[in-house]
């Protein structure tokens, strides 16, 4: 099955009109290019309205034109349920909707060891995290830990790699990894295998307590995490390992960020603080193959994929190991000290394009991903929520939480194509701090750096997810914990709401919790 052709579907008259006063993009030039776009070009007086509709709001009497729908025309409209993010693009066309619905079925399907008669869904392994991409987004919400010493049940992973001045690699090879592999485990430590191949162990967590004082003299225990490695299955880490444990992330949206203007991202960027404002905003630069170049970071918690298609594909060849045109390496992530797993079959075969997801699969898969809905706003009028609103834009969160962005006009996804959107994020990576620090850089990205995730959809999370839990690796079991743990450049903001009164604090709360 293909991806059927589409047209643009007409938006309702009043989005119409906004998306007519809110064209363009700025004139910032891009340094890394969009091969991966279809873009339509916008004229001068479209780039100065759209400046004009995505500046700073001033009034916090009344929501925004348009604030409700965070996705444009794409968001999904349904009353909020465990399902919430299950939804596709609501301006997708008719004609794609199968489309969506197989490639949500490729999302959740349970992968098998090969080789087996159902060519289609072998080639699990060797080495593996999960069985499906759902496993570790169930209902495309976000993972979490584990809650104990017993549980397997989280979707917690930990990234590992050693310092590239001291890999075996050569700087050519080097200079095209985001990290330079350990020798034994390679980039990521998968805690399953298939039949006679030993997993590589299996991560551990425990937390100690981390009181915050604050400005009223309440209490909040924070959970200090540490991690542990057990049961390695390929002798010791090189003494100078590099970790970096990992939750899933949420799933919505992911088309409409890949829409972004890359230029509208750069404008935001200050790495050297040239404003004094405090907030430095550093794009991560990172190799693409299948276009051939460097290309724009925007994808994970330390913007290391450019695009859709790279990040799903990177995250079934590490978490499942099935290889794709993209990553052809039917042992996923296996280093060349495992030979069991080299020697292991696989599921490569000439219907899958001799590997074992096919492009069309890959397609699909994209396709769906590129889709899934943000749900509307919640309660974007209620007092308290608009209070909240204005407390976050005076402790300055927006200097990294971008609220909004216009994305191109694109040629052949209508559904992303121009839309005004809200995903409070800038894209950009920045210091966060020794509390939060793993460490381990990651292309561009330094062992004090992330990603400013996406803040849509984040009041849902405990009704899709089943669980309050956020920051790279959950400790965070509250939003307000999430909040104290920022420090770096996000220090400033954080001892704003630490100084809040209670009532302002419930406040700025209750706005985060309606996104």
């Amino acid at each position: 099955m293909t991806l059927a052709n589409v047209s643009e579907r007409a938006p309702s008259r009043s989005l119409t009109m906004v998306l007519a006063l809110c064209a363009g993009t700025s004139a910032f030039a891009s340094p890394y290019g969009e091969p991966h776009l279809d873009v339509i070009p916008r004229t001068e007086i479209e780039t100065a309205r759209i400046q004009a509709v995505t500046a700073p709001t001033s009034d916090f009497t009344q929501p925004e034109v348009f604030e409700t729908r965070p996705a444009g025309a794409a968001t999904a409209t349904a009353q909020p349920s465990a399902k919430a993010f299950l939804n596709p693009s609501t301006n997708m066309n008719e004609d794609v909707g199968l489309d969506f619905v197989v490639g949500q079925s490729l999302f959740e399907k349970l992968w098998v060891q090969a080789p087996t008669a159902t060519i289609s869904s072998d080639g699990l392994g060797p080495l593996y995290n999960a069985r499906a991409c759902s496993v570790c987004h169930p209902r495309n919400g976000r993972g979490r830990p584990p809650t104990g010493a017993h549980d397997n049940t989280g979707s917690l992973f930990m990234r590992v790699s050693i310092p590239k001045a001291i890999s075996a690699l050569s700087p050519a090879e080097l200079e095209r990894l985001s990290n330079a592999p350990e020798p034994q485990y390679g980039l990521q430590v998968q805690d399953k295998s298939i039949a006679a191949v030993s997993a590589e162990g299996r991560t551990r967590v425990s937390y100690e307590p981390l009181p915050v004082i604050l400005g009223d003299g309440t209490v909040i225990e924070l959970q200090k995490p540490t991690y542990t490695l057990e049961n390695l299955g390929y002798g010791p880490l090189h003494p100078q390992a590099q970790l970096s444990p990992r939750v899933a992330q949420q799933m919505i949206g992911h088309g409409l960020l890949e829409a972004i203007p890359e230029a509208d991202i750069l404008a935001n960027a200050d790495p050297a603080d040239t404003n004094g404002d405090g907030i430095s905003g550093r794009a991560n630069r990172v190799w693409s193959a299948p276009f051939d170049q460097w290309m724009l970071g925007r994808f994970g918690h330390k913007a290391g994929a450019p695009t859709v298609r790279g990040q799903s594909m990177d995250a079934a060849n590490g978490d499942i190991g099935l290889s794709s045109p993209l990553r052809p390496a039917a042992s996923g992530d296996c280093t060349p000290a495992q030979t069991q797993c080299q020697r292991a079959p696989n599921g490569n075969s000439p219907s899958q394009d001799n590997v074992e997801i096919s492009e069309t699969v890959m397609d699909l898969m994209t396709f769906y991903t590129r889709n899934i809905a943000v749900p509307r706003r919640r309660n974007a009028d209620d007092p308290t929520v608009l209070r909240g609103k204005e407390l976050f834009y005076d402790a300055s969160c927006t200097a990294c939480h971008t609220p909004k962005f216009v994305t191109h006009r694109l040629k052949d996804r209508p559904e992303q194509s121009f839309q005004l959107i809200w995903p409070h994020t800038d894209l950009l990576l920045h210091d966060m701090g020794d509390g939060l620090a793993d460490h381990r850089p990651e292309w561009q990205a330094t062992g004090r750096e992330w990603r400013t995730p996406p803040l849509w959809g984040i009041g849902l999370t405990q009704t899709v997810s089943g669980h309050s839990q956020f920051l790279h690796d959950g400790r965070a079991r509250t939003l307000l914990e999430a909040i104290l743990w920022h420090g770096g450049e996000a220090k400033a903001a954080r001892d704003a709401v630490r100084q809040m009164p209670k009532p302002d604090r419930d406040a700025l709360i209750a706005f985060l919790e309606s996104l």
